[in-house]
């Protein structure tokens, strides 16, 4: 297969895709003629995510916490639609946390199971196939987020930057092997994720827009992309900002709500 190539792929494979960016990248490969495997906790939203496209979009119910489940989710669809071409590993959740709240342990628990452990047990049954076919495309979700710490992000942040040199180490090990690993740091996305978010959200995309460029650069095998293009100067200026310059201007920003009942 051509990864270079726009709409190469034939098989794709998302998690995560009850809503959000998930969802979107499966109806774009969809309309394609993809096939597209999908995977959610939540099996209702699946079902109609399905009946949108018959025989397009096929669904397993899983947790990417739980490693028995996804590998049951990856042999099934490779039954039903052959190995992968793209494998996005994207399932992630986004909450508040604030250490001295002790209610906020199995929080933070909860965010870095999804987060990082979600990317090894999402890749992990098609690694070796892939790897044995020697080609193919193992992408995973990250964000921005990852570049530097956010107040009251402290979960979120430290899962992400954990996904970034997870990624990287994954793409290291796979050089040669016909595989490429592609980090993809999305930005602000218009998403129930960031709905609550109480502060500005630069250059904030629609989420089929960021779906279609999340595929593109994936498409392209970029090792390392930033979506859109504008928050990579943020990010660049981010990780050169002094440690005193940064902890004054983000301290004066607005935190992301904590999970509360």
């Amino acid at each position: 297969m051509n990864v270079a190539g726009a709409g190469a792929a034939r098989s794709i494979f998302i998690t995560g895709a009850s809503a959000g960016i998930g969802r979107a990248l499966a109806v774009h490969y969809a309309q394609q003629g993809c096939s597209v495997g999908v995977t959610a906790r939540r099996a209702s939203v699946l079902d109609t995510l399905c009946a949108d496209f018959p025989g397009r979009i096929v669904g397993f119910t899983a947790d990417v916490r739980n490693a028995l489940a996804m590998q049951d989710a990856a042999h099934r669809f490779i039954d039903r639609c052959g190995l992968p071409d793209i494998v996005y590993a994207n399932a992630g959740v986004s909450v508040g946390t604030l250490t001295e709240h002790s209610a906020d342990a199995e929080v933070f628990r909860e965010v870095i199971e999804t987060n990082l452990l979600g990317l090894v047990h999402t890749f992990a049954p098609f690694l070796v196939p892939m790897r044995g076919r020697g080609s193919g495309i193992l992408a995973g979700i990250a964000s921005v987020a990852g570049v530097r710490g956010l107040p009251g992000a402290s979960a979120y942040s430290a899962s992400k930057a954990a996904a970034i040199a997870y990624l990287e180490s994954l793409r290291i090990e796979e050089r040669g092997n016909g595989l490429r690993v592609v980090t993809v740091c999305p930005g602000y996305i218009a998403t129930d994720m960031t709905a609550a978010n109480p502060y500005w959200m630069p250059f904030l995309l629609q989420v089929t827009d960021a779906a279609q460029r999340i595929a593109r650069v994936t498409e392209q095998g970029r090792a390392y992309a930033i979506v859109p293009w504008q928050m990579a100067l943020v990010a660049r200026l981010m990780r050169m900002m002094p440690n005193a310059l940064w902890d004054r201007l983000s301290s004066r920003g607005g935190r992301k709500p904590r999970r509360t009942g």
